[in-house]
């Protein structure tokens, strides 16, 4: 089985970080096949050896966090392994293991935070991208604050609702038309109203 050193040296090294967040499907491919065995393992609770330090914290919040959205795209398995992650992601932030790994490997560290649907979460995510990432962390403070602003508008992701099976709302659906979230990332970058105000 893979251990934290392999997926490190795969998502940092092989994969670039400018495909990190892009939807690729040859690289979903790729991680489904070299790591879907790693997930599963970790949906069952098989790695929660890993969470024990820096690296192999780094390496659980990538398979548990990043992976899943590869290996899963567009379906409800994709967020699965969620609540794993905060809770991984909880305990470094405790220990302060996050601060250890550079930027911008350090992000991994607080987007389970951002990927969740629970306001609290997304606000401490914006503190987080805000304060403690500061050397790289413009473009994702602003993706932190966009999903913040998203959550506190509707409640929920509405790009995630085809995936979990949830109904569309007409306001929802408007923003799907508009885009979804690239769409409002747009607008998001010229327009401060759209900004959750603390």
């Amino acid at each position: 089985m893979d251990d934290p050193q392999s997926v490190l040296e795969f998502w940092l090294g092989e994969v670039s970080p400018e495909a990190w967040y892009v939807a690729d499907p040859d690289l979903d491919d790729e991680v489904r096949e070299r790591f879907g065995d790693l997930w599963e393992a970790a949906l069952q609770g098989g790695l929660e050896h890993w969470p024990n330090g820096t690296v192999g914290t780094l390496a659980y919040l990538i398979v548990c966090d990043q992976f899943s959205r590869n290996i899963w795209r567009g379906r409800a398995r994709a967020f699965a392994t969620d609540p794993q992650a905060r809770a991984a992601a909880r305990r470094a932030l405790d220990h302060g293991w996050d601060m250890a790994a550079p930027e911008p490997e350090r992000g991994f560290f607080y987007l389970p935070f951002e990927h969740s649907e629970y306001p609290d979460d997304q606000a401490l995510s914006v503190h987080l991208f805000r304060e403690r990432m500061p050397e790289t962390g413009a473009e994702s403070l602003l993706h932190a604050e966009a999903h913040e602003a998203i959550i506190h508008r509707f409640g929920r992701f509405p790009f995630r609702n085809a995936a979990l099976g949830r109904d569309m709302t007409l306001e929802e659906q408007e923003f799907m038309d508009q885009g979804g979230y690239a769409g409002f990332v747009e607008r998001f970058r010229t327009t401060p109203t759209l900004r959750v105000v603390d």
